[in-house]
Protein backbone atom coordinates (compact mmCIF):
# COMPACT_ATOMS: atom_id res chain seq x y z
CA UNK A 1 0.00 0.00 0.00
CA UNK A 2 1.30 3.39 -0.74
CA UNK A 3 2.48 5.55 1.94
CA UNK A 4 -0.07 9.04 2.26
CA UNK A 5 1.87 12.16 1.44
CA UNK A 6 1.44 15.50 3.02
CA UNK A 7 -2.19 16.05 1.56
CA UNK A 8 -3.17 12.77 2.23
CA UNK A 9 -3.11 11.40 -0.95
CA UNK A 10 -1.46 8.07 -2.27
CA UNK A 11 2.15 8.37 -3.13
CA UNK A 12 3.92 5.75 -5.50
CA UNK A 13 5.61 2.78 -4.00
CA UNK A 14 8.57 4.10 -5.71
CA UNK A 15 9.10 6.90 -3.50
CA UNK A 16 10.98 7.22 -0.08
CA UNK A 17 8.57 9.62 2.47
CA UNK A 18 11.24 10.80 4.52
CA UNK A 19 9.94 13.99 6.64
CA UNK A 20 13.31 14.26 9.15
CA UNK A 21 15.06 14.88 5.10
CA UNK A 22 12.79 17.02 3.86
CA UNK A 23 8.88 17.60 2.89
CA UNK A 24 9.02 16.04 -1.18
CA UNK A 25 8.88 12.26 -1.32
CA UNK A 26 12.52 10.86 -2.63
CA UNK A 27 11.83 9.19 -5.61
CA UNK A 28 13.89 5.78 -5.86
CA UNK A 29 16.20 6.24 -8.91
CA UNK A 30 17.39 9.62 -7.06
CA UNK A 31 17.83 7.91 -4.09
CA UNK A 32 20.14 5.15 -5.82
CA UNK A 33 22.07 7.51 -7.64
CA UNK A 34 22.49 9.64 -4.53
CA UNK A 35 24.07 6.00 -2.86
CA UNK A 36 26.13 5.76 -5.72
CA UNK A 37 27.42 8.97 -5.83
CA UNK A 38 28.02 9.21 -1.70
CA UNK A 39 29.76 5.27 -2.24
CA UNK A 40 31.65 6.09 -5.40
CA UNK A 41 32.11 9.72 -5.79
CA UNK A 42 35.41 11.50 -5.94
CA UNK A 43 36.78 15.24 -5.59
CA UNK A 44 39.99 16.64 -6.33
CA UNK A 45 42.61 17.75 -4.33
CA UNK A 46 45.70 19.39 -4.76
CA UNK A 47 48.28 17.04 -3.05
CA UNK A 48 52.23 18.20 -2.79
CA UNK A 49 54.48 16.49 -0.31
CA UNK A 50 56.24 18.08 2.49
CA UNK A 51 59.76 17.24 0.82
CA UNK A 52 58.39 18.37 -2.80
CA UNK A 53 59.08 21.36 -4.83
CA UNK A 54 55.82 21.05 -6.86
CA UNK A 55 52.37 18.99 -6.47
CA UNK A 56 49.73 17.32 -8.48
CA UNK A 57 45.65 16.86 -8.57
CA UNK A 58 45.08 13.55 -6.95
CA UNK A 59 40.95 12.05 -6.74
CA UNK A 60 40.11 11.33 -3.39
CA UNK A 61 36.91 9.91 -2.39
CA UNK A 62 34.06 12.24 -1.66
CA UNK A 63 32.85 10.94 1.35
CA UNK A 64 33.21 8.59 4.09
CA UNK A 65 31.77 5.52 2.34
CA UNK A 66 35.69 4.19 2.01
CA UNK A 67 36.72 5.00 5.20
CA UNK A 68 33.96 3.93 7.44
CA UNK A 69 31.39 1.42 5.38
CA UNK A 70 34.04 -0.38 3.73
CA UNK A 71 36.35 -1.15 6.56
CA UNK A 72 36.19 -4.15 8.24
CA UNK A 73 34.83 -4.96 11.71
CA UNK A 74 37.30 -5.67 14.14
CA UNK A 75 36.85 -9.05 16.46
CA UNK A 76 38.04 -7.76 19.32
CA UNK A 77 36.19 -5.99 22.21
CA UNK A 78 34.93 -2.56 21.47
CA UNK A 79 37.97 -0.18 22.35
CA UNK A 80 40.28 1.42 20.41
CA UNK A 81 40.22 -0.70 16.73
CA UNK A 82 36.92 0.69 16.96
CA UNK A 83 37.66 4.79 16.68
CA UNK A 84 39.39 4.91 13.72
CA UNK A 85 36.26 3.95 11.60
CA UNK A 86 34.69 6.74 13.47
CA UNK A 87 37.13 8.93 12.51
CA UNK A 88 37.21 7.83 9.32
CA UNK A 89 33.45 8.99 9.26
CA UNK A 90 33.54 12.38 11.07
CA UNK A 91 37.27 13.47 11.40
CA UNK A 92 40.34 12.57 13.35
CA UNK A 93 39.94 13.38 17.02
CA UNK A 94 42.66 15.30 18.96
CA UNK A 95 44.80 13.58 21.60
CA UNK A 96 42.53 15.03 24.91
CA UNK A 97 39.20 13.61 22.85
CA UNK A 98 40.80 10.70 21.74
CA UNK A 99 41.87 9.17 25.28
CA UNK A 100 38.37 10.70 26.45
CA UNK A 101 36.12 9.18 23.66
CA UNK A 102 38.78 6.06 24.18
CA UNK A 103 37.75 5.41 27.74
CA UNK A 104 33.87 6.14 27.03
CA UNK A 105 34.09 3.15 24.95
CA UNK A 106 34.55 1.17 28.54
CA UNK A 107 32.12 3.00 29.82
CA UNK A 108 29.33 2.36 27.51
CA UNK A 109 30.10 -1.09 26.42
CA UNK A 110 27.72 -2.65 29.23
CA UNK A 111 24.76 -0.15 28.18
CA UNK A 112 25.92 -1.54 24.16
CA UNK A 113 25.65 -5.15 25.42
CA UNK A 114 21.97 -4.61 27.16
CA UNK A 115 20.40 -3.04 24.42
CA UNK A 116 21.64 -6.04 21.95
CA UNK A 117 20.61 -8.53 24.32
CA UNK A 118 17.43 -7.01 24.87
CA UNK A 119 17.11 -6.93 20.84
CA UNK A 120 17.73 -10.70 21.03
CA UNK A 121 19.32 -10.96 17.12
CA UNK A 122 15.95 -8.39 15.80
CA UNK A 123 16.75 -5.86 13.68
CA UNK A 124 15.80 -2.35 14.94
CA UNK A 125 13.01 -1.56 12.69
CA UNK A 126 11.60 -5.09 13.99
CA UNK A 127 11.74 -4.21 17.51
CA UNK A 128 8.21 -3.48 18.64
CA UNK A 129 7.06 -0.01 19.62
CA UNK A 130 7.42 -0.57 23.20
CA UNK A 131 11.12 -0.53 23.01
CA UNK A 132 10.64 3.22 21.80
CA UNK A 133 8.47 4.54 24.39
CA UNK A 134 9.30 6.49 27.50
CA UNK A 135 5.88 4.30 29.14
CA UNK A 136 7.56 0.88 28.87
CA UNK A 137 10.93 2.17 30.44
CA UNK A 138 13.49 0.79 32.02
CA UNK A 139 15.20 -1.11 29.77
CA UNK A 140 13.88 -0.61 26.59
CA UNK A 141 16.80 -0.58 23.39
CA UNK A 142 15.17 2.80 23.02
CA UNK A 143 16.55 4.03 26.67
CA UNK A 144 19.79 2.42 26.38
CA UNK A 145 20.88 4.27 23.09
CA UNK A 146 19.41 7.38 24.74
CA UNK A 147 21.34 6.99 27.72
CA UNK A 148 24.46 6.20 25.31
CA UNK A 149 24.10 9.31 23.70
CA UNK A 150 23.74 11.56 26.88
CA UNK A 151 26.47 10.24 28.68
CA UNK A 152 28.89 10.65 26.29
CA UNK A 153 27.06 14.04 25.31
CA UNK A 154 27.67 14.97 29.22
CA UNK A 155 31.67 14.03 29.76
CA UNK A 156 33.80 16.32 29.15
CA UNK A 157 35.95 16.01 25.48
CA UNK A 158 34.13 12.96 24.60
CA UNK A 159 32.76 13.13 20.77
CA UNK A 160 29.65 11.02 21.30
CA UNK A 161 29.62 11.04 17.01
CA UNK A 162 32.66 9.17 17.36
CA UNK A 163 30.89 6.74 19.82
CA UNK A 164 28.01 6.16 18.02
CA UNK A 165 29.81 5.81 14.51
CA UNK A 166 31.91 2.76 16.62
CA UNK A 167 28.62 1.05 18.07
CA UNK A 168 26.65 1.33 14.26
CA UNK A 169 29.82 0.05 12.56
CA UNK A 170 29.95 -2.89 15.48
CA UNK A 171 26.64 -3.54 15.03
CA UNK A 172 25.11 -1.87 11.79
CA UNK A 173 21.29 -3.48 11.98
CA UNK A 174 20.75 -2.29 15.46
CA UNK A 175 22.62 0.69 16.44
CA UNK A 176 20.99 3.98 14.66
CA UNK A 177 24.17 6.87 12.79
CA UNK A 178 23.52 10.07 14.51
CA UNK A 179 25.70 13.24 14.29
CA UNK A 180 24.91 16.69 15.33
CA UNK A 181 23.79 17.58 12.31
CA UNK A 182 21.45 15.00 12.15
CA UNK A 183 19.91 14.34 15.14
CA UNK A 184 18.74 18.27 15.00
CA UNK A 185 17.01 17.14 11.57
CA UNK A 186 15.06 14.54 13.61
CA UNK A 187 14.39 16.43 16.68
CA UNK A 188 11.89 18.31 15.69
CA UNK A 189 9.79 14.97 14.67
CA UNK A 190 10.21 13.55 17.82
CA UNK A 191 6.34 12.67 19.55
CA UNK A 192 5.00 12.99 22.93
CA UNK A 193 5.80 9.72 24.68
CA UNK A 194 8.97 8.67 22.29
CA UNK A 195 12.22 7.81 23.74
CA UNK A 196 14.08 10.06 21.77
CA UNK A 197 15.05 10.46 17.87
CA UNK A 198 15.83 7.04 17.61
CA UNK A 199 11.96 6.44 17.60
CA UNK A 200 11.47 8.67 14.84
CA UNK A 201 14.03 6.63 12.75
CA UNK A 202 11.97 3.69 13.33
CA UNK A 203 8.65 5.47 11.86
CA UNK A 204 9.93 6.65 8.73
CA UNK A 205 12.20 2.92 8.26
CA UNK A 206 9.12 1.06 9.20
CA UNK A 207 6.45 3.45 6.72
CA UNK A 208 9.31 2.49 4.22
CA UNK A 209 10.03 -0.76 4.63
CA UNK A 210 9.50 -1.49 1.02
CA UNK A 211 11.00 1.15 -0.80
CA UNK A 212 14.14 1.08 1.61
CA UNK A 213 14.30 -3.02 1.05
CA UNK A 214 14.42 -1.96 -2.52
CA UNK A 215 17.20 0.39 -2.31
CA UNK A 216 18.89 -2.19 -0.23
CA UNK A 217 18.77 -4.63 -3.18
CA UNK A 218 19.87 -2.03 -6.04
CA UNK A 219 22.72 -0.83 -4.10
CA UNK A 220 23.85 -4.09 -3.18
CA UNK A 221 23.64 -5.47 -7.16
CA UNK A 222 25.89 -2.21 -7.96
CA UNK A 223 28.00 -1.59 -5.04
CA UNK A 224 28.91 -6.17 -6.02
CA UNK A 225 31.96 -7.07 -3.49
CA UNK A 226 31.35 -4.49 -0.47
CA UNK A 227 29.62 -5.17 2.77
CA UNK A 228 26.05 -4.70 2.29
CA UNK A 229 24.36 -1.00 3.44
CA UNK A 230 21.49 -1.78 6.21
CA UNK A 231 18.32 0.06 5.93
CA UNK A 232 19.26 2.19 8.90
CA UNK A 233 22.63 3.66 7.51
CA UNK A 234 20.53 3.74 3.50
CA UNK A 235 18.58 6.00 5.77
CA UNK A 236 21.26 8.07 7.76
CA UNK A 237 22.87 8.38 4.48
CA UNK A 238 19.63 10.51 2.64
CA UNK A 239 19.20 12.20 6.19
CA UNK A 240 22.86 13.53 5.72
CA UNK A 241 23.04 14.09 2.34
CA UNK A 242 19.51 16.29 2.51
CA UNK A 243 21.10 18.03 5.00
CA UNK A 244 22.25 20.85 2.96
CA UNK A 245 23.51 20.29 -0.78
CA UNK A 246 25.05 17.45 -0.23
CA UNK A 247 21.98 15.83 -1.85
CA UNK A 248 22.16 17.16 -5.33
CA UNK A 249 26.10 16.96 -5.24
CA UNK A 250 25.98 13.11 -4.76
CA UNK A 251 23.24 12.46 -6.90
CA UNK A 252 25.14 14.06 -9.77
CA UNK A 253 28.45 12.35 -8.94
CA UNK A 254 26.18 8.75 -9.31
CA UNK A 255 24.88 9.60 -12.53
CA UNK A 256 28.18 10.00 -13.80
CA UNK A 257 28.76 6.38 -12.55
CA UNK A 258 29.16 3.32 -14.62
CA UNK A 259 27.31 2.00 -12.23
CA UNK A 260 24.04 4.39 -12.45
CA UNK A 261 24.27 2.95 -16.52
CA UNK A 262 24.20 -0.17 -15.00
CA UNK A 263 21.50 0.49 -13.27
CA UNK A 264 19.58 2.18 -16.12
CA UNK A 265 19.96 -0.84 -18.61
CA UNK A 266 18.64 -3.06 -16.04
CA UNK A 267 15.33 -1.14 -14.97
CA UNK A 268 14.48 0.42 -17.93
CA UNK A 269 11.21 1.56 -16.72
CA UNK A 270 12.36 3.50 -14.39
CA UNK A 271 11.79 6.69 -13.40
CA UNK A 272 14.15 9.36 -15.00
CA UNK A 273 16.36 11.63 -11.71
Amino acid sequence: MAAPNREGEPVDDDQLILPSAGPEPLPLDTAVAAILGYALGRRPLYFRAPNAHTGRWVEIPAFGYERFDRRPGSPEPLGEPDILPAEGLHGRLDPDSWAATRAALDDVAPLAEAATDRAAGRPFAELPDDEFSVLAEPGTVGAGLRRIWERCSDTPAVSAQHVNAALHHRRPSLFPLLSRGTRRQLLPHVQEGDSGVEAVIRREVRANEAVLGLLQERAAELLDGDPPLTVLRLHDILLWLSGGLRLTHAVALGRRSAEWWTYREAHPGSRPV
